[in-house]
């Protein structure tokens, strides 16, 4: 029988080093260290909050009904990770870039991969419902030079807030997409229109949560761009309407110096409006090159 000066027993200023010391012995370290880190941080949660017993069954309740709510067309914890800002913080952590390099934001769950390579000045407003932009995208290197040949896809909402996607009976397939490839100049540009804003999905248990909270659950306007070119880093971004007053309380914390655009009145009689747009990548390191 084990001594009684063998066992450690529970102590609540030490419940998460009692877990570590649990785990010492994981062959997978990296998934023990990761694993202590979050047991440490709850711990101490739950230490400072002091939540009663029907407070904690409320919470395991609130993480059940999210599990309820995810299948192969719905994914209720990557919302969750949206909308606490982790997947924001996570993406900014694995893509730090150099000062003039266009910031990175996250792809979200409407894009589609499966567009059409399309021609300059084709429009990808296929219902042609909203204000029409005239859209001139710049991609260049870190010093200003032209990238040519470099592939842009881009993506948003219509007027009404809404992916093709979203509404597959109520807008054209492909409608608000586009697949171009960069001149010469390294521009890419096209006719679309002007998108709107859109809440995040509230009719789940994080929806009923925040809303309950008074948190903010409207995105700023904003157009979805990835541009990939041979020896660049891919770049994922968004480029949101300056004129949205949405731009400070973006609930996806995507919003950054550089990525608003200006929706200015067009001159060529092509378009209500205008929107330029410059893009700059970074290299790739020269080991990823070869």
């Amino acid at each position: 029988m084990a001594g009684m000066s063998d066992i450690a027993f529970f102590q609540t200023d030490a419940s998460d080093r009692l877990f570590a010391e649990r785990i010492s012995g994981a062959a997978d370290e990296r998934l023990a260290v990761v694993l202590c880190k979050v047991a440490e941080h709850v711990h101490a949660v739950i230490r400072e909050t002091r939540p009663s017993l029907s407070d904690w069954r409320a919470a395991i309740e609130f993480l059940t009904e999210v599990g309820h709510l995810c299948d192969e067309r719905r994914q209720e914890w990557v919302l969750v990770s949206d909308l606490l800002g982790t997947s924001t913080l996570v993406d900014a952590l694995n893509s730090d870039r150099p000062e003039h390099a266009t910031p990175n934001t996250m792809r979200g769950p409407f894009y589609r991969g499966d567009i059409p390579l399309m021609e300059h000045g084709d429009n990808i407003s296929l219902d042609g419902i909203g204000s029409v932009v005239a859209v001139t995208v710049s991609i260049l290197d870190l010093d200003g030079a032209p990238i040519p040949g470099a592939r842009l896809e881009t993506w948003q909402a219509n007027a009404q807030g809404f992916y093709e996607n979203q509404q597959p009976d109520l807008q054209p397939e492909h409608n608000l997409r586009g697949h171009f490839l960069s001149g010469k100049d390294g521009k890419v540009s096209y006719l679309t229109i002007r998108p709107s804003g859109y809440d995040v999905p509230k009719d789940g248990p994080l929806g009923d949560l925040l809303e309950r909270l008074g948190a903010p659950l409207c995105r700023p306007a904003h157009i979805y761009f990835q541009v990939s070119a041979d020896g660049y880093e891919t770049l994922t971004t968004q480029i949101f309407d300056g004129d949205d007053s949405n731009l400070g309380t973006d609930p996806l914390f995507s919003v950054k110096p550089g990525l608003i655009g200006c929706f200015r009145p067009d001159a060529t009689g092509k378009a209500a409006l205008r929107l330029d747009v410059e893009f700059r990548l970074n290299p790739l390191p020269q080991e990823l090159c070869s």
